[in-house]
């Protein structure tokens, strides 16, 4: 069974607490001051971007600024994913080159419009977490990636990890409590599906600090370095930024 994604919401998931995510993921044709994301990338867009924040905010490291960028890349589209596979079993067709983007008047990414059928998916999360992921890892992320760093600078460990704590994040909002090991399989497995090195895997830990279970990445972000930003507090892989952040 599949739907298709003219209609105005993409997901059945899109709605009450996650109606939030209606408007990250959208039908590409609503969007009419998107583009492809092969252009955004290859054309200087997203360069041009990151220079102009960079500017506006008096950051001296692109990395940082790129690094930030793409919080807000994963976020708005792996989430809205991860919603609609656990909750609904739809599949969104998140190909990169069929995907354009739109950003908002800073240049941060607002939504990304999608192209093709919502597909009902065969299994469920106990086909194993990076099965679920699979489509979203190996035909989208993975491109990303590779030109973050190409045009942004950050380091693939960097960026995979800023993508799993938006895909932990989702996964944990959509099991229940006692199937939380499930989720820890995205940063515990080896392998993904097709045998190539799971990107995830290490990228966060849950410990135990003050009678309280805390997550925390392994590579620090480095948004604490753009002006005006704060770490990311407990989260954040550095001891220094953590202790800074509790004292605030």
């Amino acid at each position: 069974m599949s739907g298709s994604i003219e209609t105005s919401l993409l997901s059945r998931a899109f709605t009450g607490p996650h109606a939030w995510c209606g408007e990250k993921v959208v039908a590409a044709e609503s969007l009419s001051d998107a583009m492809p994301l092969p252009d955004f990338f290859l054309g200087g867009h997203f360069d041009a971007v990151i220079d102009a924040r960079c500017a506006e905010t008096g950051c001296s490291d692109r990395r940082a600024m790129a690094s930030l960028w793409s919080l807000y890349y994963f976020s708005c589209l792996g989430i809205p994913y991860v919603l609609a596979r656990r909750l609904e079993g739809e599949m969104l067709p998140v190909a990169f080159e069929d995907t354009v983007i739109a950003l908002t008047p800073d240049g941060l990414p607002r939504a990304f419009g999608l192209s093709g059928p919502v597909e009902q998916a065969a299994g469920d999360i106990g086909d194993g977490v990076l099965a679920t992921l699979n489509p979203l890892v190996t035909d989208h992320f993975r491109e990303a990636v590779r030109l973050m760093k190409a045009h942004g600078g950050i380091a693939p460990k960097l960026a995979w990890n800023n993508a799993a704590v938006y895909l932990d994040y989702a996964l944990r909002t959509t099991l229940n409590v006692e199937r939380l090991p499930e989720a820890d399989t995205l940063v515990e497995e080896t392998l993904l599906p097709d045998g190539s090195p799971n990107p995830f895997c290490g990228a966060l830990r849950y410990e135990d600090e003050s009678g309280a279970r805390v997550c925390r990445r392994k590579v620090c972000c480095l948004r604490y370095l753009v002006p005006g930003v704060e770490s990311c507090g407990s989260l954040c892989a550095l001891p220094s930024q953590r202790n800074a952040a509790s004292t605030h």
